[in-house]
């Protein structure tokens, strides 16, 4: 193989199963996200839940963008603590996590949070939490616009909800988030088409409110529809997974030319009998949601299969089955990257080939301080 850029010079000094971030192509895409909204950072809201590290906050920091989305309070914590200037937690908070947010707002004043809701239950509660406190709380309204997963359809409830925020003193309505995952045509043209074909009435209210409150927003969508929602300057885009990028999205999405990141490294561990190898990567190491065909790509292993994983144990049949050898170090990259990393506490920086940092996963925690 030429050009085997995912060899790791000191790769004795890291463990297996491991993940490895190279830093070269992890800046790359944080350019090319840049580069996608022509430098206008307003347009750009990333995800934290791919990456949940402080240190790759502070590189999406450092490269000027300011904006980001969470879905939990341990990742708008890290974004706070990393410089952030605004945070939405685009997840309903209910429970104990609507004062963890009230009290993350108020130790991290410089830093704008907000949240959504797609019922009249949670602006109420959310209302009544702020006064009692006495601050304020930026709100969107969440819309489902097909994928069913959350968020309140267009209709009557919807204006009854717009009605009730515009109404609520402690809350103030910032306008509409919109999240389409479910789309995710390989064809950019068939992909784009069904994105705005689920757009139209919810930017015909948006419109229409926005003539009356001109601060409102529209946040849109994740990796996915991030070349679509591009292509309307009015409104915000969150992608998350293309800070690091996964095989998954590679295979799908392929107008963006975004670079993998982030690899598992993993080792064989027995050769049991003729034509099998055996790898220290289980389910506990690669997101294992997908089918078993797809969960991990090798870059340096060819004409193999892997045909089952327990807890610690990755069993793959190769070809040339002599030519491996126990120890021996493969590099691959996961299909979906966001579970991925949140099965490890730490990852390795890569710098020109060799190791030269250990990077925390910090938000993989549910709760930090707050």
């Amino acid at each position: 193989m030429t050009n085997m850029w995912w060899e790791i010079k000191n790769i004795d000094t890291i463990d297996s199963p491991s993940v490895a971030v190279y830093k070269e192509h992890l800046t790359q895409n944080i350019e090319h996200m840049i580069t996608g909204v022509d430098g206008e950072m307003e347009r750009l809201m990333p995800h934290i839940k791919t990456n949940k590290m402080p240190k790759v906050m502070e590189v999406l920091v450092a490269s000027g963008i300011g904006r980001f989305k969470a879905s939990t309070i341990a990742e708008a914590e890290i974004a706070a603590e990393a410089g952030a200037g605004s945070v939405l937690i685009a997840h309903q908070l209910v429970g104990p996590k609507v004062e963890r947010l009230l009290d993350l707002a108020q130790n991290y004043q410089h830093v704008e949070f907000s949240t959504i809701v797609d019922c009249l239950d949670t602006v109420k509660v959310l209302n009544d939490k702020c006064g009692q406190i006495g601050i304020s709380l930026r709100v969107y309204i969440d819309i489902n616009n097909g994928m069913n997963r959350s968020g309140i359809e267009v209709g009557a409830g919807l204006l009854e909800l717009i009605d009730a925020l515009l109404e609520s003193p402690n809350l103030i309505f910032s306008g509409f988030h919109v999240y389409d995952g479910h789309l995710r045509d390989t064809d950019f043209n068939l992909r784009n088409e069904k994105i705005e074909s689920g757009f139209g009435a919810i930017t015909e209210i948006f419109e229409r409110l926005k003539a009356q409150h001109p601060s409102l927003q529209m946040i849109c969508g994740g990796t996915p529809s991030f070349t679509s929602h591009l292509l309307k300057k009015n409104r915000v885009t969150s992608p998350g997974t293309c800070v690091l990028w996964d095989w998954g999205y590679s295979d799908k999405l392929k107008e963006q030319k975004f670079n993998y990141a982030a690899l598992l490294v993993t080792r064989i561990i027995s050769k049991p009998t003729e034509g099998i190898i055996t790898v220290d990567m289980g389910h506990k190491s690669i997101a294992s949601e997908n089918p078993i065909d797809k969960r991990i790509k090798f870059l340096n292993l060819e004409n193999y299969e892997l045909v089952s994983q327990s807890e610690e144990h990755g069993v793959i049949q190769v070809q040339d089955w002599d030519q491996y050898h126990v120890g021996d170090v493969l590099y691959g990259v996961p299909y979906h990257v966001c579970p991925t990393i949140n099965l490890h506490d730490e990852v390795s920086l890569i710098e020109a080939g060799v190791k030269t940092d250990t990077w925390e996963i910090t938000a993989r925690k549910r709760k930090l301080r707050f």
